[in-house]
């Protein structure tokens, strides 16, 4: 369980100071963000909800909270040149439909800002918030992230 709070910890870190490095390098700072993401989301709050990692409340409400945190801070880090480079798996279509990808963004926003300050007490509690976010990250990622090698 320690190694669960600490992991959640470093992500809530991570989330943090990749704000401070998004100017600097934009591609390296989506990448953090997605990573300190998935490592919340699909790690954490995956094994939870497949039973290899004990349920926790507090933890649960974390993953939440960080989150929510990179949906509002994940959009500003694609300016124009931003394109290429670092190996990003940003798809050139967010430039080609910027229009719609920020309608993706703010649906991503949208379904965590509507969760951020949930405080599931039960696994099917938070099974239930997560079943909302989870499409929400698997539409983007289906029409602006490109595949992997």
């Amino acid at each position: 369980m320690r190694r669960v709070l600490l992991g959640s910890f470093a992500a809530i870190v991570g989330v943090a100071s990749t704000m401070a490095l998004g100017a600097d390098d934009p591609i390296l700072a989506r990448q953090k963000l997605m990573y300190a993401n998935g490592a919340v989301f699909y790690g954490v709050a995956g094994g939870m909800i497949k039973g290899e990692i004990p349920y926790n409340p507090i933890v649960a409400a974390s993953i939440l909270r960080t989150t929510n945190a990179v949906a509002h801070n994940f959009g500003d880090h694609f300016p124009e040149g931003s394109e290429t480079g670092r190996k990003t798996k940003a798809s050139p279509r967010i430039w080609e439909d910027i229009t719609g990808f920020q309608a993706q963004l703010a649906k991503f926003k949208e379904v965590t800002d509507a969760t951020a300050d949930a405080k599931p007490q039960t696994l099917e509690e938070f099974q239930a918030i997560v079943s909302q976010i989870g499409p929400v990250c698997k539409s983007c990622h289906d029409d602006y992230r490109l595949e992997d090698d």
